[in-house]
């Protein structure tokens, strides 16, 4: 079903929909309208909990809405980087699966100029920002601390309220491929963005993951983006960033599988901003009733945003990190009641709040990083958000 007086022929931002959450992907698209019921328990309320009393709560919302006449409830929503923080979850009233082809052939990039930009801040600021990843390098040589994703938050004033379907056009326009995403999450907030980065799909028994570590910006120039590109397969610093991440996402899944294909070596993906170094790992469960929030949730987070050994990577972002990352790094999605959905990472994204938009990037630091490029990298990064405000990297900081 479509919503009541949605047309997706009409193109522009109307084609969006009424849609009070969205999430776009290759393998199915949804919107929901209304909400039934949200689920803002945290997923771990401290460290020693077994997740159990969230995933009770998942289900009771499951089986309330069954008995409301919802067929085949949906959650969609986010969950934050921080296990112990509140989800931000919810059972939309109305929900309607459709094609992404069809809705990105008929959004058209918004006529609307954005309003100009009064202030932009970007905390840490870069001297701060390099002296973190300067102490994170030194933290590599006396402890078992191998990776830290360190990261930073733009924020942007305008000069009057922007409109959040304007700029889920352009993003949409702009990054066709991506995961777009838009949810409400406290207040007049609303995230949205367009991920690259799938943490797990589940179809019945089907589990897939494409986790990304490794970046380098595109360049205009096809000869120096073609060199950039070979120059990131066969850097060793941006391998050894990856196989820490496969190695612990093939850890935490092998117990949950009794098929796991994972390949030998990453490959090359872009978006229209980066280049990454990408493995599309596949697996098949022992358990079908296992579901796709379940599995994301043991998932989160792996060493490609938060680092390795989790543990020592989580305190020392608490240490040197000088804001809350809240739904940052987190992940955004969707789960049916029967166990199959769709989560990404939520990165490439900003939070908009009336004329106030924040947007997050970060950088994998490991032994052999350099502080300027890790700067570099997390300007190129925000070109994602920045572009679809129509704001150059040149004027960001």
């Amino acid at each position: 079903m479509l919503f009541p007086n949605t047309d997706i022929e009409s193109g522009g931002c109307s084609a969006l929909g009424s849609a009070d959450f969205l999430f776009t992907s290759s393998y199915r698209s949804l919107r929901g309208k209304g909400v039934f019921a949200e689920i803002n328990q945290p997923v771990s309320p401290n460290a020693d909990d077994t997740r159990k009393q969230f995933h009770e709560s998942v289900q009771e919302a499951f089986t309330a809405a069954k008995k409301a006449g919802i067929c085949n409830p949906v959650v969609v929503g986010a969950v934050p980087f921080d296990l112990g923080q509140p989800s931000r979850l919810y059972i939309p009233i109305e929900c309607d699966f459709f094609d992404r082809s069809e809705m990105v052939s008929t959004v058209n990039d918004c006529e609307a100029p954005i309003p100009r930009v009064e202030k932009m801040q970007s905390v840490p600021e870069e001297r701060r920002f390099k002296q973190a990843v300067e102490q994170a390098i030194a933290n590599f040589q006396h402890s078992d601390l191998r990776k830290a994703v360190l990261s930073r938050v733009l924020n942007v004033e305008l000069a009057e309220k922007v409109s959040v379907d304007e700029i889920l056009s352009r993003l949409i326009v702009q990054n066709p491929l991506g995961y777009h995403f838009r949810i409400p999450i406290e207040g007049d907030q609303e995230l949205i963005g367009s991920s690259p980065e799938l943490l797990v799909r589940k179809v019945a028994n089907q589990l897939t993951s494409n986790p990304l570590a490794g970046s380098a910006k595109r360049q205009g120039d096809s000869e120096r983006d073609l060199a950039v590109s070979q120059s990131l397969l066969t850097s060793s610093k941006d391998s050894y960033e990856h196989r820490l991440v496969i190695d612990e996402i093939r850890q935490v899944l092998a117990p949950y599988c009794n098929k796991l294909d994972i390949p030998t070596s990453p490959e090359l993906i872009s978006t229209p901003a980066m280049w990454h170094l990408s493995s599309l790992i596949r697996g098949q469960l022992d358990d079908p009733q296992l579901s796709a929030l379940e599995l994301a949730c043991e998932l989160h987070p792996t060493p490609a945003v938060c680092g390795f050994p989790t543990k020592d990577a989580r305190n020392l972002i608490r240490l040197v990190e000088p804001f809350e990352r809240g739904v940052f790094t987190g992940m955004v999605g969707w789960c049916d009641a029967e166990g199959n959905g769709e989560w990404v990472v939520t990165i490439r994204c900003g939070i908009v709040n009336g004329n106030q938009i924040q947007l997050f990037a970060g950088a994998g630091i490991v032994e052999d990083s350099c502080p300027e490029q890790e700067w570099q990298e997390t300007r190129a990064k925000l070109g994602t958000m920045l572009n679809a405000l129509g704001i150059t990297q040149q004027e960001a900081l």
